[in-house]
């Protein structure tokens, strides 16, 4: 039986793609996979130099090159410009005037309490193919509000 160790790294699983469905990661979503395999293969050398043995850094590695290996980077110069695609930022306004932000970006990168929201959640999957203009309706908290995509842009994050 393993010891729980209080200082073990914690490991989040990865979200699933679903069955036949492409890794499409930004720029900056590739640049942060490869930041996070430097980071696992230094703090494993950490480990096996110290004599802590290899603590599941292996497998962490060898799931996260593949992760990169099947990354499909989407250069956003090749999409059109008027209607929301992957790695587009996605203004949306309600009548009242209230505005969203949000940008569609691959599974890795998602982080819906700063807008990044993956390609493949419901949200994302409502405003793809939209245009400009466009109503689009959203559930929060219980309500249902009609939003209009006031701008899309695909500038890259800086």
């Amino acid at each position: 039986m393993k010891e729980d160790r209080a200082d073990a790294p914690l490991i989040v699983p990865r979200v699933p793609l679903p069955e036949g469905t492409p890794n499409y990661v930004t720029a900056r979503g590739l640049s942060l996979l490869r930041a996070e395999l430097a980071s696992l293969e230094l703090e494993r050398a950490r480990h096996l130099s110290s004599g802590e043995g290899d603590a599941g850094f292996g497998e962490r590695i060898a799931d996260l090159e593949a992760r990169i290996g099947a990354a499909v980077l989407v250069d956003p110069r090749a999409l059109s410009q008027d209607e929301v695609r992957f790695s587009a930022r996605v203004t949306l306004r309600s009548a009242a005037g209230v505005e969203r932000h949000y940008r569609i970006v691959g599974v890795d990168e998602a982080e819906p309490s700063s807008g990044r929201i993956a390609f493949i959640a419901p949200l994302a999957r409502s405003l793809l193919g939209r245009r400009l203009g466009d109503v689009v309706l959203l559930k929060t908290a219980g309500v249902e509000d009609e939003f209009e995509i006031a701008a899309i842009d695909y500038q890259p994050e800086s």
